[in-house]
């Protein structure tokens, strides 16, 4: 297994390596950006941001192990994945009208010393205090993906007036150095507990140092901002819920998001369980599936270029995961051998082909259904039952039979990828009327035709 796994990693990265120069070649709408300013500026966001992401994908490959390793039950391990979960439900809704009213600054340096306290609650084998752990990293991973963005779109936009679509060039970079600091952060954290033989606490220990230097580069080098203050935060808050419910796409939207996302994190606990053999190298693992993310990513690119649309690509990510659970759904069973374990980790390497090519995919169609002026608050709702999901899904694990056997939980998951696929389905219906209206009402030219794939091309040529 451990020989396979190698291979796999060096393979992978031969074929990420060549469908990203191919996707290089093909995106002909790539844009040379010179200035001085903005290059400065956009390197002092990247230095602190890529220190956050790096303390936080030191800890992934590892987490199971490191419960196991303390004794614990998978039952009382799912608890504390639930807690986690349960805490971004909870608390996640909260980060971004948070940060708005108390100022993102702030809120990046609180994700600083709440993840560094996460870390060191993993040192103590005491179950309460994993417990507490758990409580404060979903409250910093809520931090992670929401006070950084905001943050740097004010910067940009407000504060130095950068061109708007700078910010893409930004978020891109941004997707494809993220993938190369979790497959760096696998390498590290399988060197750190398997080679150099100082166990699964390890990872968490190397995670402190760019966690702290994070909080303390967001001390001496950031401004403060503030998003929306006038409203209260109540108020702040439900206004994200009422146009999830307003907008049929939106709505729908959403639940394709939570659904195939539950499946993701689902199987972010369940992987472990499957792959270890006891030997199995699970920081390479990680870095494997890191790698089909940017296969994925790259995938993704190649495909737009080719006149494929955002819509067509997500569903197509849908059909990939249902194949991959129901694959699990007989490779997982119990008493598994090793061919069945390694048939279940190509499967898994499957899925996360698809979710390197789902991010784009639904970065871009939040960026057109969803408003602007509340983007950040829908977001954190839609995650909302996605964790309710996962919560619910993991609590399942208390169940003996359910515990034994994987492969019903695996089985939910086909039904919830299956699901999501036919309300896909839907929304293509529902995104390409909306986007159809403005051709007949406007004009009868036959070159808008062209533009039914693209949403932003109907409202250029319509403007025209």
């Amino acid at each position: 297994m451990e020989l396979i796994i190698y291979g796999t990693f060096v393979a992978l990265s031969l074929i990420a390596y060549g469908a990203r120069r191919v996707a290089n070649k093909g995106d002909e709408k790539k844009i040379s950006i010179s200035n001085i300013n903005f290059k400065s500026f956009q390197k002092s966001f990247f230095l602190v941001y890529f220190l956050a992401l790096l303390g936080d994908w030191l800890q992934g490959p590892y987490v199971y192990k490191l419960y196991s390793f303390y004794g614990f039950k998978e039952s009382d391990i799912a608890i504390l994945y639930v807690v986690g979960f349960a805490s971004s439900v909870l608390f996640g809704t909260c980060t971004g009208p948070l940060a708005d009213l108390w100022g993102r600054r702030k809120m990046a340096i609180a994700f600083s010393v709440i993840y560094t306290f996460c870390c060191l609650t993993k040192l103590s084998p005491n179950f309460w205090w994993l417990f507490v752990g758990r409580l404060f990293g979903g409250i910093a991973t809520s931090m992670l993906f929401s006070t950084f963005e905001s943050w740097y779109v004010y910067e940009h936009s407000e504060r130095h007036g950068f061109p708007a679509e700078w910010i893409g060039m930004t978020f891109s970079l941004t997707t494809f150095w993220n993938g190369i600091i979790a497959i760096v952060a696998g390498i590290i954290s399988n060197v750190t507990a398997e080679t150099l033989g100082f166990g699964p606490v390890a990872p968490f220990v190397v995670a402190l140092l760019p966690l702290v230097a994070c909080g303390f580069m967001v001390m001496n080098t950031w401004e403060e901002n503030y998003g929306n203050r006038k409203k209260d935060f109540g108020g702040s808050c439900l206004d994200g819920l009422r146009i999830i419910f307003a907008d049929e796409q939106v709505l729908l939207l959403g639940c394709v998001q939570s659904l195939l996302e539950s499946c993701m994190y689902i199987f972010v606990f369940l992987w472990t369980p499957v792959l270890d053999t006891g030997t199995t190298p699970l920081g390479m693992v990680f870095s494997c599936f890191m790698v089909c993310i940017m296969v994925g990513s790259a995938v993704f690119s190649i495909l737009s270029n080719r006149g494929f649309s955002e819509g067509l690509i997500l569903k197509n990510c849908l059909i990939m995961i249902s194949v991959s659970m129901a694959i699990c759904c007989y490779t997982t069973r119990p008493g598994a051998n090793s061919i069945d374990t390694v048939i279940s980790f190509i499967a898994f390497l499957v899925l996360e082909v698809a979710i390197g090519m789902y991010f784009p995919a639904i970065s871009y169609l939040r960026g057109v259904v969803i408003p602007e002026s509340h983007r950040a608050n829908v977001m954190n709702w839609f995650r909302v039952p996605m964790n309710v999901i996962t919560c619910g899904a993991l609590l399942c694990l208390h169940v003996d039979a359910i515990s034994k056997d994987k492969r019903i939980v695996f089985a939910a998951c086909l039904v919830l990828s299956l699901t999501g696929t036919f309300l896909c389905k839907r929304f293509l219906t529902v995104f390409r009327d909306e986007v159809r209206k403005p051709d007949v009402e406007a004009t009868e030219k036959p070159e808008l035709k062209e533009a039914e794939e693209k949403p932003e091309k109907v409202e250029e040529d319509v403007e025209q």
